[in-house]
């Protein structure tokens, strides 16, 4: 599938007293891009929430820190789905300065029901959408 990319820049309060990007910032970067995908493609979470009933949570990840991300830098965080099935997605996700890879994730999606908690499968529309993505360039 085609990479979702969205621009982050790193602010003060993101980095550590090493003047560097803490570590759980980068999970936060990688959330922003995968609600931004989800934007994208004309769905609002909370909307998901009201009308579908559906919530989404993260079951999983698997995170490499490979170089670190400095104050005011401006990083890509990209988001790919790489597995889609009807309670679950998996993310490959990359955040890039340039051309220089800074961190890669692959994270596992949940779909719940928003009052019991209980996987629930993705309704089709949303479901079709997510699988079309591939056709389109972000």
């Amino acid at each position: 599938m085609n990479n979702f990319i969205w621009p982050v820049r790193v602010y003060y309060e993101d980095t550590d007293a090493g003047g560097v990007v803490y570590y759980a910032n980068y999970l936060k970067y990688f959330e922003r891009a995968r609600t931004e995908m989800l934007r994208a493609m004309g769905y609002e979470q909370d909307e998901l929430i009201v009308n579908e009933g559906i919530i989404f949570v993260v079951r999983s990840v698997q995170v490499d820190y490979l170089s670190p991300a400095r104050f005011n830098e401006q990083l890509q965080v990209s988001a790919k789905v790489s597995m889609a099935k009807k309670v679950s997605l998996t993310f490959e996700q990359v955040i890039t300065r340039g051309e220089d890879v800074l961190c890669k994730g692959s994270i596992r999606i949940a779909c719940l029901d928003a009052q019991t908690l209980r996987p629930k499968i993705i309704f089709e529309t949303l479901f079709k959408a997510i699988l079309e993505q591939t056709l389109h360039e972000y």
